[in-house]
């Protein structure tokens, strides 16, 4: 039997794929370092998972409310609370396994086929393949390497008109690192207002950050009507397989997030919920120890990447990528990332696996060893001097 016709527009995420691909070839005897998968290469605190098992002794094993724990929602609303300088009521909170069922629920509760969604290029790709999947428009809002991986106003401008229903963002960035300055949000605080749209606001890289301010569109007057913002707990707590995630939503549409929720999944895992607050409200010395080693590696890889010819990278702000240019070398980005893998045994991502603005780069993640990025930068040097 044929897959119904919306399978057609679901894409994915190449990631996955190229990593499938290192892993054969070091089925072969290959030694290959893996630079293309985001998730933090160090272990869940340990708090966190005692938090867990104590949790599945005291017997949480079951259903919760399809919305989350109340002391997990409670511990939530008071983080988003003090981080972004808002109020935030448990009840505008839902848990969700892992941060990506709030973009598809978003998209699924707030965009009818037909509908336009801005979304930036490059970009995660998950959220080009849900607009897609939904019937919607996807407009992209092409970032610009001129000013550092942010958009240009005149970009998002051109990119809005009556049939826009939700712009997408994300910030720090996935894959650039780059990130958003105020002025870029009070922006869109006030475009939003002025064309009525919604905004879905990606920060899951909020707290990996090394130069500036995390600043959050929740935070700009009328704009928490306006926006769902994203969050979790895979990238700051180094607990990607834990699954846990949630939205910080507007009351009104709570409601609808919830009954996607219950649909698709019922709940999310009771004792992860119950790791979540311990890792909320315990102590934060591992996310500042692994950020302070993640701006160790961002500075050793970028160096390493400018010295050799015909590599040009900026300094990302956050999250753990860089996304050299690699324009001035004679293969394209694609064909390059097949050449460092089978020529160098270095495993990474083509910038198209981003977008069609992602073409003529390559994405880097720098969650390994500073060790083995050293190995990559040497290998990748002799690479492109056999070029």
């Amino acid at each position: 039997m044929e897959l119904a016709e919306r399978m057609s527009r679901l894409g994915t995420e190449s990631a996955f794929d190229v990593f499938a691909k290192a892993q054969r070839l070091e089925a072969q005897g290959r030694s290959i370092i893996h630079l293309e998968i985001g998730q933090p290469d160090f272990p869940t605190p340990f708090p966190i998972c005692e938090a867990a098992f104590r949790a599945m002794k005291d017997g949480y094993t079951g259903y919760t409310p399809a919305a989350g724990l109340l002391a997990l929602r409670e511990a939530i609303a008071e983080h988003i609370s003090t981080s972004r300088n808002i109020e935030v009521h448990p009840n505008e909170v839902v848990v969700t396994p892992g941060a990506k069922p709030i973009i598809f629920f978003t998209l699924m509760a707030l965009v009818n086929e037909g509908d336009e969604v801005i979304y930036p290029d490059p970009g995660f790709p998950i959220y080009q393949s849900v607009i897609n999947f939904v019937g919607a428009r996807g407009i992209p809002l092409p970032l610009r390497e001129d000013v550092g991986f942010r958009f240009h106003l005149d970009d998002l401008i051109n990119a809005i008109s009556d049939r826009t229903r939700l712009l997408i963002l994300n910030s720090p960035q996935n894959p650039t690192g780059g990130l958003l300055q105020a002025e870029d949000l009070a922006a869109i605080a006030e475009l939003a207002d002025r064309h009525n749209f919604y905004v879905l606001s990606d920060e899951i890289y909020s707290r990996i950050l090394y130069e500036g301010k995390h600043i959050s569109l929740i935070q700009f007057p009328g704009m928490k009507a306006r926006t769902i913002l994203l969050d979790g707990y895979s990238k700051t707590y180094a607990m990607t397989g834990w699954r846990l995630g949630y939205g910080v939503i507007p009351k009104h549409l709570v409601e609808g997030i919830v009954r996607l929720m219950i649909n698709c999944n019922s709940c999310t895992c009771a004792f992860t919920q119950m790791a979540g607050i311990e890792a909320l409200r315990g102590s934060q010395d591992f996310v500042n120890q692994m950020v302070a080693e993640f701006k160790h590696r961002r500075d050793t890889i970028v160096d390493g990447l400018n010295a050799i010819e015909g590599i040009h990278c900026l300094k990302p702000a956050g999250a753990f990528y860089v996304f050299p240019n690699v324009k001035d070398l004679p293969l394209s980005c694609n064909e390059l990332a097949d050449y460092f893998l089978n020529e160098a045994g270095v495993s990474l991502l083509a910038g198209t696996a981003f977008g069609k603005f992602g073409d003529g780069y390559l994405r880097i993640s720098y969650a390994n060893s500073l060790e083995n990025l050293q190995v990559a930068i040497d290998r990748m040097r002799s690479a492109v001097m056999k070029l």
